[in-house]
This record gives C-alpha cells, sequence and structure tokens, in this order.
C-alpha cells in the first residue's frame, strides 16, 4: 500500500473529502486523446500493475478507505435494498468473498490476514476492526450475508453477473456509489438491457462487441476499462433514489465556484471470471478529483478543457452535464489559451 487511509471524512453534507498531493498524482486520468467518444476500451488487467498506482492490485485500497467504508454503512442503513443477492448466487458470492479476502490478504498484508484450515477460515481486517471465523460456502456462519458482509469492507461498488443464454445478468451486487443509476431498478436485466439508455453506443455496435467479448473471459485473466462522468461536490451516492438530494446542486455551479464544486468521477472497471460459479465480478471502484485539483496538472488542464469542447451533444446531455458545461468550458479555457 503506498497511501494509508486517512480518518474519515465525508461525501454528503459540509463535504470534507480532499485528495493528498500523493493521490491526485495517482488518479486514473481517463482521456488518451482531445476528444472522447464510447468505444469498446477493454485492456487485461494484468496484475500486478505498476507499483503504487490504482492498476497494481485487483482490489485498490487507498486514503479513502475508512471513508468509503463509513458512507456505504450510511447509504445501507437509509436503503438496505442497496445490497442483494438472488437465490441462484449464493455460490457467487462466496466465489466473490474468496477472491477479495485471499488477494487483499496477499496485497495488503499489514491490514488484512486470512487463515485456512480446510473449510475453517478467520478473516481479520484490522482496519475496520473485524475477526471472523467461519465455514467456508455456509452462509448461517457469517454475520451479515455474504454479499454484505465482504463488500462493506471493499472500496467500491460490486456487481455480480450470471452468465447463462450467451448473456450476462446483474443478479446480485451492493451499490451504494453509483453514478445516476439503481441495482434495485437493473437487478435481474441483461446486459443490453441495462446499457438501454447510453445514447451513441448502440447504433455503433459498442456493446455487441463488448458482450461477446465479456462472455469469453477466462478464470485468472481480469480485464478493465475506465470510464468517467461529472459531479457536482464530493459526493459518491448520485442514484435515482436520491437524486432530491443532488439534483439541483447542478444549479449551484457558479464561475467562482466551479473550480470547486466540479468533480472528475472516474470509475475503474475490472471484470473478473469467478471459478466455482462462472460468474463475473463487476468491480466499479470510483475516484472523485476537484477541477481545482486536476488542473494543477497542465497536461490534465488542457486536455479536459479539449475534451470538453469537443463533447457530442448527446453525451452532455446523458450525462447530466448540461446545466453548468457553458461554465466549466469557460472555466477551463485558461488553462488551454491556443486552442
Amino acid at each position: 500500500m503506498r497511501l494509508a487511509p486517512k480518518p474519515v471524512q465525508t461525501f454528503r453534507d459540509d463535504f470534507t473529502y480532499t485528495n493528498s498531493d500523493e493521490a491526485i498524482k495517482r488518479f486514473p486520468f481517463p482521456f488518451p486523446e482531445d476528444e472522447y467518444m464510447y468505444s469498446v476500451n477493454i485492456e487485461p488487467h494484468t496484475l500486478p500493475g505498476p507499483e503504487g498506482s490504482v492498476y497494481e492490485h485487483l482490489f485498490d485500497i487507498d486514503e479513502h478507505y475508512l471513508s468509503e467504508m463509513a458512507e456505504r454503512k450510511q447509504v445501507l442503513a437509509e436503503n438496505p435494498k442497496r445490497c442483494l443477492a438472488m437465490d441462484h448466487m449464493d455460490l457467487a458470492c462466496w466465489d466473490f468473498i474468496d477472491r477479495a479476502m485471499t488477494t487483499m490478504s496477499q496485497d495488503y498484508p499489514n491490514y488484512f490476514t486470512l487463515e485456512k484450515d480446510g473449510e475453517h477460515w478467520t478473516w481479520e481486517n484490522k482496519l475496520l476492526g473485524i475477526k471472523d471465523t467461519f465455514t467456508f460456502g455456509d452462509s448461517r456462519t457469517l454475520p451479515q450475508p455474504p454479499m454484505e458482509y465482504m463488500g462493506c469492507q471493499v472500496q467500491g461498488d460490486i456487481a455480480l453477473l450470471d452468465q447463462r443464454d450467451n448473456d450476462l445478468f446483474m443478479d446480485a451486487g451492493i451499490i451504494t456509489c453509483p453514478a445516476d443509476w439503481s441495482l434495485a431498478f437493473d437487478a435481474g436485466m441483461s446486459f443490453s438491457q441495462w446499457h438501454g439508455p447510453v445514447p451513441l453506443a448502440h447504433e455503433a455496435g459498442i456493446f455487441e462487441r463488448a458482450l461477446k467479448y465479456l462472455t469469453a473471459i477466462p478464470v485468472d485473466q481480469p480485464v478493465r476499462r475506465l470510464n468517467w462522468t461529472l459531479t457536482i461536490n464530493a459526493r459518491m451516492d448520485t442514484s435515482p433514489e436520491t437524486y432530491p438530494n443532488w439534483g439541483t446542486d447542478r444549479d449551484s455551479v457558479t464561475p467562482e465556484n466551479v473550480g470547486e464544486k466540479v468533480y472528475l468521477r472516474v470509475e475503474l472497471q475490472v471484470l473478473d471470471r469467478m471459478p466455482r460459479s462462472n460468474a463475473l465480478m463487476f468491480s466499479i471502484r470510483t475516484y472523485l478529483i476537484s477541477m481545482n485539483d486536476l488542473v494543477t496538472n497542465p497536461e490534465w488542464a488542457k486536455r479536459m478543457h479539449r475534451v470538453m469542447k469537443t463533447l457530442p451533444e448527446e453525451l452532455i446531455e446523458y450525462k447530466g452535464l448540461t446545466r453548468y458545461h457553458p461554465i466549466l468550458l469557460d472555466w477551463l479555457k485558461q488553462f488551454d489559451l491556443e486552442n
């Protein structure tokens, strides 16, 4: 681990969330070119990745660990339906537990330990003060259902996709920091159904090619992609269920506060085949950076301006940027005067 967890900061109300200089340097800036358009930007998630980067380990644990776990606990207390697992996904949930505990204890031994004695496992999470002994595969021996138990100990949302009939179905997950989508609404939907609202990509055949690729992922060969949007304030939970809490935030952006209030929100999405159930684990690790912090990197500042300047109207509307996009574009221009 390169960034030790900081004390709890908030993603709501007073928004005390901040990035350290080190966190800014390792931020996964998602734009390799000056223009953005949907593509099948999937690549092998070869492990270990570059040391200290967000790609080093399967589960990236960073300085925001305690803050994100506190936020998840609060979201679940407000709406327990943000975590669900259909009955046929029990084995997939145990696959997830095995994958998470095994890799986290290997990658972060100062914080997590796992001892196995046949089917009797002892897991310790020193960051959260958890130590439990249980029988692997027997949900009755855990203090919580398997999806909730492990999902409350990893940063990022987790969906478990059941694969059948050459398609993927969102049949389990713990989703507390989504970018304007709902697990309760998408549960049970197929891959094409939950991507239905995305503009432009269907016409380009993006999802058809992506599904063919994803259903062929073998065990121990995870893949990854970056996705992005913008968020007002450092708010992790922008779900439809909580829209009354954040929908009007988009009207609060002014030329004076745009650098402080607008955040680039990047999702590191990893898909990993589960060996027992054949499900795909879909992890969505979210990173937030304010425009003020982003422009400390001159190359990022220039590129951000150019991407915003050339972003198709359909994507501006789909990503919910319409109300403040002109203000952001004007503000970013000062960092890219030749364009």
